[in-house]
This record gives C-alpha cells, structure tokens and sequence, in this order.
C-alpha cells in the first residue's frame, strides 16, 4: 500500500490514478494522518432485460406443484405439522 503527501499527490495525480486502476492501493496522507484512499470506480452491473432467458430452459410441471409439508416446513422454519397445529411434539 503506498502512502503519498496530499501536496505530492498533486502534481502526481495521473500516475497515482494510473496505479490505482492497475490494482494497487494508494492513500493519501496529510502528514502521517491517511485521509483519502484512491480505488478505482466499479462497473456497473450490467443491464437486465426482462424475458431474455425465455425458452432456454423448461421447469416443468410439477413446480407448480403445491410443496409437500415438509418443505413448506423448511422455508417457513417451521416442524412439519407445526404449520397447521397438527404437530404431536411439544
């Protein structure tokens, strides 16, 4: 991590800028005092289109299924039995 006076980093700014999209950490310091730290922006996620996937891949009928209780249980974190008050354990 490199450390550089905020009055250097001035006159040096397109190089600092330079090393810090090339990965490297670079902090400005008033004094020994570190202020601003220099990273490079992130992309931005790239644009979701609705429907694009269509027809790539077939679910099936039976996820329209209703779930057996026992998975409704695991979602809901609920016993199996519990969710409708039929559970024998207490």
């Amino acid at each position: 991590m490199a450390h550089v006076l905020v009055q250097t980093a001035a006159a040096e700014l397109p190089r600092l800028i330079e090393r810090a999209l090339a990965g490297e950490e670079i902090v400005l310091t008033e004094g020994v005092t570190p202020v601003v730290q220099l990273v490079p922006v992130s992309k931005p996620p790239a644009r979701r289109i609705p429907g694009s996937m269509k027809g790539r891949f077939d679910v099936g009928e039976t996820f329209f299924e209703p779930l057996p209780e026992h998975e409704l249980a695991a979602w809901e974190r609920f016993p199996a039995g519990e969710r409708d008050g039929t559970s024998t354990e207490h």
